[in-house]
């Protein structure tokens, strides 16, 4: 079955808001262009202005912009925010991402009960982690000379 390839007067997109047309400023307003060349509205539902680009009016033109500026400037400062996170969690010391399975003891401990014969099943199941992750441990916590 094929699409029909005429459009009605009636054909619009929706959207959640109108950042979620595009990763940034240029992209949102170039979405909208294009949609609306080819005779395709878009309604937002929870932007704090309602959108419907169906409307040709200089008003409705000048919210387009504003909330894909506001969007645009929303992302901006959310990577701002995340990098001082990161860079605040560095300062303390802490490693960033999913806290480690097994400590810097641990791995002592498991290293010394593989270089006494223990099986890495045996060793893995004592500190209650798989054999991969005990091995991924132990391979990134080598030193440079070992490896």
């Amino acid at each position: 079955m094929s699409r029909p390839t005429t459009r009605s007067s009636s054909d619009f997109a929706g959207a959640l808001n109108l950042d979620r047309l595009g990763r940034n400023l240029r992209e949102c307003l170039n979405v909208v262009h294009e949609l609306r060349e080819q005779g395709i509205g878009i309604k937002t539902l929870k932007d704090p202005i309602p959108i419907d680009t169906t409307d040709d009016s200089p008003m409705a033109e000048l919210a387009v912009a504003l909330l894909a500026l506001f969007a645009h400037m929303e992302r901006v400062f959310m990577r701002e925010r995340a990098a001082h996170a990161r860079e605040a969690t560095a300062a303390t010391g802490k490693l960033p991402g999913r806290p480690r399975k097994l400590d810097p003891n641990q791995l002592a401990a498991a290293q010394a009960a593989l270089d006494t014969g223990q099986t890495a099943d045996q060793i893995a199941a004592a500190f209650g982690v798989s054999r991969a992750t005990l091995y991924r441990n132990l391979t990134e916590n080598k030193p440079a000379d070992q490896q």
